[in-house]
């Protein structure tokens, strides 16, 4: 490629917590990220996103409003990202924006993913094509539509000679295996941020643990994590992938009730319960180092958790590897829209069981 191939990438996860936008510039051997912007959703909009993801009434209404309010938001977070940068929307190849999931079903008897966001409003706002709805080709094609990440994770981190893997921390955590001469392997976990997001935000009205304080302040409850364990999702070997629809508050309360815990025992063992199901899966391939990537790497207790459970890994995150742990799964989606104009394959049937390599993605023009 001559001169520089910019893409933006924009991703809002099951965290809820805002939207992440990324400008990557894919002209080198390796894409260097350009540019960041942050911008957390304001709390009425948070608000709307956790009910929709939740069967409701008037949802059709609720849906149609969401759609726009989505759109506006990361058309501001775009004009955010390229005033900083001092770049203009003709510079821009594309963007690649996931939206904001709201219902993953890949198991039901017509297995769905729905990510909302009205991309035509935002390839009108901004002025730059879009290329987004990723998961459904996948889906048709008989995959999980999930995780998405790990083709970008071999792109961009994958060595020759050690068992690696990228372990991306969101509301829902997911794995990426780089494993010498082996194929490319990947699935979701189960909870990472979501469960404990959801019990401080109920017991001291804040929207995440910061650095884990909360669950650092407790005491763990063994009887508690055994039955959290005992869901059967954990037994599942993959291709799988789940939702924060479904590891949920009233998941989580199911497991509580009759049972007088703590607040913060309760918050301890949710970290140790997210923690043990990466640690769960992670053990059962031959790896030696873990770099953590996503909002959990910045949960002290998280990580700590994690390095007694994996004493035979290295645990690190991304930055080690050169990429900004906050803007790894932003960064991937813009690669997404990278791989659909050169017509790369952006899944991996090993890792979602499509039967077979697709591009992903669909064009929405500006005009």
């Amino acid at each position: 490629m001559n001169g520089d191939q910019l893409y933006i990438g924009i991703m809002s996860g099951t965290s809820l917590d805002g939207v992440d936008v990324v400008l990557v510039d894919f002209a080198g051997d390796q894409p260097k990220l350009r540019a960041t912007a942050l911008l957390p959703y304001p709390a009425a909009l948070r608000a709307e996103l956790a009910a929709i993801s939740q069967p409701g009434d008037n949802e059709i209404e609720r849906l149609g409003l969401l759609e726009a309010d989505l759109a506006d938001v990361y058309a501001t977070a775009v004009e955010t990202l390229l005033k900083n940068s001092g770049h203009q929307p003709e510079q821009i190849q594309a963007i690649g924006c996931h939206g904001q999931t709201i219902r993953h079903r890949p198991n039901g008897r017509q297995p769905f993913s729905y990510q909302i966001g009205d991309m035509h409003r935002l390839a009108m706002l901004t002025g730059i094509r879009v290329i987004g709805d990723f998961r459904r080709k996948d889906i048709a094609f008989g995959g999980q539509g999930a995780p998405l990440v790990p083709a970008f994770h071999q792109a961009i981190f994958a060595t020759s000679d050690k068992g690696r893997c990228i372990l991306n921390i969101g509301g829902i955590a997911n794995i990426t295996l780089l494993l010498p001469h082996q194929q490319l392997l990947g699935f979701d976990t189960g909870p990472g941020n979501c469960l404990m997001d959801n019990w401080v935000e109920l017991q001291q009205g804040k929207t995440y643990d910061a650095d884990g304080a909360f669950a650092a302040s407790g005491n763990l409850q063994p009887e508690l994590l055994a039955q959290l364990f005992s869901d059967p999702y954990f037994g599942q070997t993959g291709p799988k992938s789940t939702g924060r629809e479904y590891f949920q508050l009233n998941w989580l309360q199911t497991h509580l009730s009759g049972r007088n815990y703590q607040p913060a025992d309760v918050q301890r063992t949710l970290c140790q319960f997210s923690a043990g199901t990466m640690a769960l899966a992670i053990s059962k391939y031959a790896v030696s180092e873990v770099f953590v990537c996503g909002g959990g790497a910045k949960n002290r207790q998280l990580l700590a958790d994690l390095r007694q459970l994996l004493p035979q890994c290295r645990i690190s995150t991304t930055d080690e590897l050169g990429v900004d742990a906050d803007y790894v799964e932003a960064m991937a989606f813009a690669w997404l829209a990278m791989a659909y104009d050169l017509r790369i394959p952006g899944n991996v049937p090993a890792v979602t069981g499509a039967r077979q390599a697709l591009v992903l993605g669909q064009e929405f023009l500006p005009y």
